[in-house]
Formats: C-alpha cells, sequence, structure tokens
C-alpha cells in the first residue's frame, strides 16, 4: 500500500510542474490551454475557471485519500481479527496437546 501512496505522490508532484508551466486561465497558448471558451479568452473569468478546476481536484483528491486511509482501517481491523481467531486456534491445539499427555 505505501508504493501506492508514493506513485500518487509522485504523480500528484509531476501535475503540479505541469500546471506550473503557466498562468492558468491566462488564455490558449499562455500555459491555461484550452479548457473551453472561457479559460481560451483569459482574464479574470480564466483565472476564475482555473481556480475552481483546481478546487475541484484537490478535493477530488482529498476524498480519495480519505477512502484509502478507511479502507486501510478496515483491512487493519480484519487482519487482527484473524489474528485473534487463529490465537484462539493455538490455544485451543494446546489445551488438546496437554489433554492428551495428562491421559498418557
Amino acid at each position: 500500500m505505501q508504493r501506492a501512496i508514493t506513485t500518487f505522490s509522485r504523480n500528484i508532484s509531476a501535475l503540479s510542474q505541469v500546471r506550473m508551466a503557466g498562468q492558468p486561465g491566462s488564455g490558449a497558448g499562455k500555459g491555461g490551454g484550452s479548457g473551453g471558451s472561457i479559460r481560451d479568452a483569459g482574464g479574470s473569468f480564466g483565472k476564475m475557471e482555473a481556480a475552481h478546476e483546481d478546487q475541484y481536484f484537490y478535493n477530488l483528491q482529498k476524498a480519495q485519500i480519505q477512502k484509502m486511509r478507511e479502507s486501510l482501517h478496515d483491512e487493519i481491523s480484519f487482519h487482527e481479527e484473524q489474528i485473534k481467531r487463529h490465537e484462539e486456534a493455538i490455544n485451543r491445539h494446546k489445551k488438546r496437546i496437554s489433554d492428551m499427555d495428562q491421559k498418557e
């Protein structure tokens, strides 16, 4: 799972570097890219649209990280339950061995 987080971080930083190539929302060909007629025109509306887009992806990433965190907590709980069951099985087997030794 650590590898997934590292890859996710690497992809985020690569995306950030690409976005820093120019001023987002400053018009087509100026780093804003072709993101629709408002962004192509540039100006305040283009910058506002770029800010909304950035906020959307920030919120999306935040939700994905929260979902990943919850999933990891679920996995931890599952494994802890498995450990408990295995320990109970070990104790049962040890008791059976002890009972068998006492009968000899």
